[in-house]
């Protein structure tokens, strides 16, 4: 009952995250754009209120005319609304998903003894860490250099990278793409908590008390909003990456993380600045070709052909499935298998205890053990490079369950 628990809790705080997700990333879309795309008001009346900028729109039948004031209207309407739950909620639902998910299985989601070998508690205690850390440098780096925009720009980036080189050096690969997105993730919603809103509602109470507005609260918001705009996809990409193995499982795998987010970056720069009626393909032309990079950096590459016999053909119809087997009860059934050791029930159902079952899965065994090296997880069970083979020969040779 743990396992199917947990896995219902995995379901919804999924769920919940990804709808929480796409509130918070819509309505920063929305502005960005919205603020980009503002004119000049024409009608005097609109100028003598303040009035910066507007929009006209047309959407689901109705017409819409945003206006955006300079400093605030001369009365605040009673109804204002504030834009911060979505991100409030989209946090605490990531938080929560990743306790349920990760730090209650840190032996097999976080944990890779052949990258750092540790103890469950200890891994925990990093992870937790590495967020904390992430929003005291992010924020230190501000708070310092905060007047040069460029400056803060380059040494979060450099940080970044650094963070990731550190991650994928302490964690499973899986674990550091996600923790990685996570610290990202922390900063974008700690910069709504601790700056945004704050600083909006000084802006707002000084407003009603008809006192003079403190500029810095609109720089230093409008900066940490700026940060959250370009940290988007790159946080997208981290928290996806979980289902692209040939990704995280890849040698140098803190290369593939930052030129993929860099990716990210290059091409919301496009948009940006497309918004403001500015287009220039080399943006998304330099996002792509980073990608190009990735790709060939992780292609997989062909395995030498066994000399004599006939060749690899030959090798593989050759293997035989005893000794298949013994490489799953070895390295498979411990999550595989109708009582697993290491899990409540076995993982995803998949059950591996006997040749029916490995022959049903052979397809799947093929692409999680041999092309994506994605399984065993964080290589718990220390499966080896001849293992994995063995296998991919195995499978390449029809996947025969008589020796």
């Amino acid at each position: 009952m743990e396992g199917y628990i947990l896995d219902w809790a995995n379901m919804l705080l999924r769920w919940v995250h990804v709808i929480t997700a796409i509130a918070w990333i819509g309505s920063s879309f929305y502005f960005v754009w919205l603020d980009n795309s503002l004119t000049k008001p024409l009608a005097a009346d609109l100028k003598d209120k303040g009035v910066d900028g507007e929009l006209w729109a047309v959407h689901g039948g109705g017409f819409y005319n945003p206006q955006k004031y300079l400093t605030a209207p001369k009365s605040l309407p009673e109804n204002l609304h504030w834009f911060y739950w979505e991100s409030y909620s989209t946090w605490m639902s990531g938080f929560a998903l990743l306790v349920v998910l990760y730090l209650f299985n840190a032996s097999t989601f976080l944990i890779d003894k052949s990258v750092f070998d540790m103890s469950p508690g200890a891994a925990v205690g990093f992870a937790v860490s590495y967020l904390l850390i992430g929003w005291i440098v992010y924020d230190s780096i501000c708070r310092l250099f905060g007047k040069n925009d460029r400056l803060v720009g380059i040494l979060v980036a450099l940080y970044i990278v650094a963070a990731a080189f550190v991650a994928c050096h302490i964690f499973s690969g899986r674990a550091a793409f996600l923790l990685t997105g996570a610290m990202v993730a922390t900063i974008m919603s700690a910069n709504v908590l601790v700056w945004i809103i704050p600083g909006q509602r000084k802006v707002v109470a000084a407003l009603k008390a008809g006192q003079p507005v403190d500029p810095i609260h609109g720089k230093r918001g409008k900066q940490r909003s700026v940060h959250n705009t370009y940290f988007t996809l790159p946080v997208l990409f981290a928290m996806l990456s979980n289902h692209y193995s040939m990704t995280y499982a890849s040698k140098n795998n803190w290369v593939v993380l930052v030129l993929i987010m860099l990716a990210g970056v290059l091409i919301r720069q496009f948009f940006i600045l497309k918004h403001k009626g500015k287009i220039n393909v080399l943006w998304p032309a330099a996002g792509v070709a980073a990608l190009g990079v990735v790709a060939v950096m992780i292609a997989p590459q062909p395995r030498p052909v066994v000399a004599g016999n006939g060749g690899a053909e030959a090798a593989a119809t050759a293997v035989s499935f005893t000794k298949v087997q013994e490489v799953i009860n070895t390295r498979c059934v411990q999550c595989h298998a109708e009582a697993p050791k290491m899990m409540p029930t076995a993982a995803k159902g998949i059950k591996l205890d006997t040749a029916e079952e490995i022959k049903a899965h052979a397809q799947l065994i093929y692409q999680q053990a041999v092309q994506q090296k994605a399984m065993p997880l964080g290589n718990v069970t220390q499966i080896t490079d001849d293992e994995r083979a063995l296998l991919g020969q195995w499978f390449e040779g029809g996947a025969k369950t008589t020796n």
